[in-house]
């Protein structure tokens, strides 16, 4: 009797210390980084800022008169026929005024002579009363009414505001736009005897300058 009792005894031991002995608990497996997904960096107010990237669906003007005081803003939008061109200016004496797109990115009063000549791409003449005209840069007559006020959307065929298109307003040399003293008669040459140059703006900063 003795001897099955120590050895029940000895049996329960044994088994006591194997539960003990096993003590290991299994540690959760690391979970795997998540990896953020990209996003795209938009503008909320999708303007484009033509100084980070080649191409541009709007650009915004700032016009100068020859003392160098803002008058307003020239919008220029792509679209699918060509170019608009919204303005919005005030203060300009009532009168009209031959408008053109200039072949070089910089405007500065009082002269506005470093924009150079019209934007002629395809190098024809002067004026739709020309014969082989008009420059793609050669824009209609400012009308400027009493109020010196103007609001006024102007379409420009056959441009583009992205750098590799064709008769592209963004070019290496770059464009202005230029506002001129007296009216353009649509045909004289070069210029359309427009006078004097007395508003002027930026349309895309030349590369080469």
């Amino acid at each position: 009797m003795k001897n099955i009792s120590k050895l029940l005894l000895t049996s329960s031991a044994a088994l006591l210390l194997a539960a003990c002995g096993d003590t290991t608990t299994e540690e959760p497996a690391e979970e795997a980084p998540v990896e953020e997904e990209a996003t795209e960096q938009t503008d909320p107010t999708g303007t484009v800022d033509n100084s980070e990237t080649a191409d541009a669906e709007t650009v915004t003007v700032n016009m100068l008169n020859n003392d160098g005081e803002e008058v307003g803003t020239a919008i220029f939008e792509e679209t699918e026929e060509g170019v608009t061109l919204e303005l919005s200016l005030e203060g300009i004496p009532a009168g009209e005024y031959g408008m053109h797109i200039h072949e070089v990115g910089m405007a500065t009063p009082p002269t506005f002579e470093d924009a150079g000549s019209h934007f002629n791409p395809t190098d024809v003449e002067h004026g739709v009363n020309s014969e082989t005209g008009p420059h793609i840069g050669d824009l209609p007559n400012l009308v400027v009414p009493e109020d010196g006020i103007v609001e006024e959307t102007i379409d420009i065929p056959d441009t583009t505001l992205q750098a590799d298109g064709e008769n592209t307003l963004n070019s290496e040399q770059g464009t202005s736009l230029i506002v001129h003293t007296d009216a353009d008669d649509y045909e004289s040459q070069p210029t359309g005897d427009a006078g004097d140059r007395m508003l002027g703006g930026v349309i895309f900063p030349g590369n080469e300058q």
